[in-house]
């Protein structure tokens, strides 16, 4: 797919992308597929990826597919699994069998972790686009023609576009629309995610377990071998101080209570914390999402957290409807990047207010809340509440 072409009489349109996550290569490869030259920048000084999950449903399902990365992700689609809640001590509450989270999702679904998409967008473009890791943007300067990008290599370049695909703490945002904390809201909730290098003795192959308590959650999966991994999350007044602590000592304190599979998931963690995920859970909110020739796309420019449960799939959304959008609109990258706003925040929206709510499902704010909870996971095993929740998911897709 080339989705038009980038051309401008017969200089070809070019493009600096910073980051190269989910959004920055998604942005490359859409891009360089409209005929775009690519140079992408990523601060850290090699590929690097956390070990959660990730699902592609409906827009993002479908932007994947136009992306060609399809075909990459099937082999490692986990799909569905068996899923447990546990109590405290590991012993399982109630089971929800893999059919009914398979039925629910239905055919147009992938769930892969995060390392996985990455490494498919990346094989992807890195024979396409010029790729410079241990890079930063340094300074911006633009006029109506040009946006010169400064980089801390020493470089200067000169594009068409640049794109602020640097995440939650985006140095792209803060250089051209201003100081984090003007933007970043948060939601008083730190998470933790991380693979697990030995599948968990008390969670059996092809299966999960999920223990729910007031103010926190923990999850263990085992999909196959070298397939598991560990998640957390919890509520916290003050996620400052519980960054600081870092990975190991916060999620101790706040998880090493549990049984089950989670004290040998803190044992990982322990041994080797480097391949782990940890941030408070903030979201990005921007009364617009570009400048002239800067445009933010994915968490810099929105971020709506993992309790929505879809910001990969934005992130591939995004960057496809950027293509889109930058080839319809030709010359004009100003009002490419308008119209592919517009069209784009509505979904942004609603998956922030999603995840807003999503925050009380995975962090119960009493023990009230966790039975009620409950209550929920076994209604759903019968037949007619079943076909409720598998409506409600196909909802939530679209």
């Amino acid at each position: 797919m080339t989705g038009g072409t980038a051309s401008r009489g017969t200089r070809t349109r070019r493009a600096v992308v910073a980051g190269a996550g989910i959004a920055g290569l998604a942005a490359a490869l859409r891009l360089r597929q409209a005929g775009w030259e690519v140079l992408v920048v990523e601060r850290a000084p090699a590929r690097r990826s956390s070990g959660y999950l990730v699902n592609l449903l409906g827009h993002g399902y479908d932007a994947a597919e136009r992306l060609g990365v399809l075909p990459a992700l099937a082999p490692l689609d986990i799909g569905s699994f068996t899923s447990t809640l546990v109590r405290s001590d590991g012993r399982p509450k109630v089971t929800v069998p893999d059919e009914l989270a398979r039925a629910a999702l239905g055919d147009r679904a992938v769930t892969v972790f995060r390392g996985d998409l990455e490494s498919a967008l990346y094989e992807a473009v890195c024979d396409s686009v010029t790729i410079r890791f241990g890079t930063t943007v340094r300074a911006v300067t633009q006029d109506h023609e040009v946006v010169q990008v400064a980089l801390s290599d020493g470089r200067s370049e000169d594009a068409d576009l640049l794109v602020g695909a640097d995440g939650l703490h985006s140095g792209v945002r803060r250089i051209v629309f201003g100081s984090e904390s003007d933007f970043r809201v948060d939601l008083r909730h730190l998470v933790g995610a991380f693979p697990l290098d030995r599948a968990p003795r008390d969670v059996p192959e092809g299966t999960g377990a999920t223990f729910i308590g007031p103010g926190r959650t923990a999850a263990v999966i085992n999909p196959g071998p070298g397939r598991s991994a560990a998640f957390f999350t919890y509520r916290d007044a003050d996620p400052a101080a519980e960054l600081a602590r870092g990975p190991v000592r916060a999620l101790t304190t706040a998880f090493g209570d549990l049984g089950g599979g989670v004290p040998g998931a803190l044992d990982q963690l322990e041994a080797d914390p480097t391949g782990a995920y940890f941030d408070s859970a903030s979201q990005v909110m921007l009364d617009t999402w570009s400048h002239g020739r800067v445009v933010l796309l994915g968490d810099a420019a929105w971020c709506v957290t993992l309790f929505a449960g879809y910001g990969a799939a934005l992130a591939l959304t995004g960057a496809d409807r950027l293509g889109t959008a930058l080839a319809e609109h030709g010359s004009d990258v100003p009002a490419a990047l308008a119209r592919w706003e517009v069209l784009l925040r509505p979904e942004v929206r609603k998956r922030q207010a999603l995840a807003r709510k999503g925050t009380s499902r995975f962090a119960p704010p009493s023990r009230a809340h966790v039975w009620a909870h409950d209550l929920m996971i076994r209604a759903i095993r019968l037949p007619g509440i079943r076909g409720l929740f598998r409506r409600s998911v196909q909802r939530a897709k679209t």
